[in-house]
């Protein structure tokens, strides 16, 4: 039997169930859009399922936000999660305080002549949460509140391009990365993923 599921879609502001086709019904901000078609049950289960497998579907409300990731040995590689029926995620996320697919600490990308060059972001870690106050997607930066910013790292884009900017609310944690010098790990709590990004000051 099929049922109609209709969607009002804001800016990118769409269900968990649809996060795999936000790019498809991506408008601009503040044009508020109605899409009503036919949708199966089976096929909303197998998107929920395919955004799990992404690093965690949106929604359920915002995930507790994780210890800071431990400092590795220098030949440490990325490390997938190994899930139920052989499942994989090698995506960048964080999983039972487990810090999944970070790069290894000798990854050159990660070399910067001048760490920290804008200075140091203080308020990092677990007891501090922030909301993105303006949001630069051409750029890769955002800005927190008080004009702190940041620009995510070019090879993490494709992680970040779709989390919710503009959705408001508390929603990111800023950690220090312990295994590339002047580089900030920063973590959306509503998708457990997270980015490699250089603090610009403020």
């Amino acid at each position: 039997m099929t049922s109609y599921l209709y969607v009002v879609v804001h800016g990118r502001l769409i269900p968990p169930a649809w996060a795999p086709l936000r790019k498809i019904f991506r408008r601009k901000q503040n044009h508020e859009t109605q899409f009503g078609f036919p949708v199966s049950p089976g096929l909303c289960l197998s998107l929920s399922a395919a955004a799990q497998e992404h690093g965690g579907a949106r929604g359920g409300g915002q995930r507790r936000a994780p210890e800071p990731p431990a400092r590795r040995d220098l030949g440490a590689r990325p490390e997938a999660e190994r899930r139920d029926g052989g499942r994989v995620n090698s995506m960048p996320h964080v999983s039972n305080n487990h810090w999944y697919g970070h790069e290894a600490p000798n990854d050159r990308r990660f070399h910067l002549d001048h760490p920290y060059e804008h200075g140091r972001f203080e308020g990092f870690g677990p007891s501090y949460r922030y909301g993105v106050e303006r949001f630069d997607r051409d750029h890769r930066r955002f800005w927190f509140p008080g004009g702190f910013s940041f620009v995510i790292a070019p090879w993490d884009w494709d992680v970040a391009a779709d989390w919710c900017w503009d959705c408001g609310g508390d929603n990111f944690v800023v950690y220090d990365d312990p295994d590339h010098p002047g580089w900030y790990l920063v973590y959306d709590a509503f998708t457990g993923q997270y980015v490699h990004a250089q603090y610009m000051g403020q």
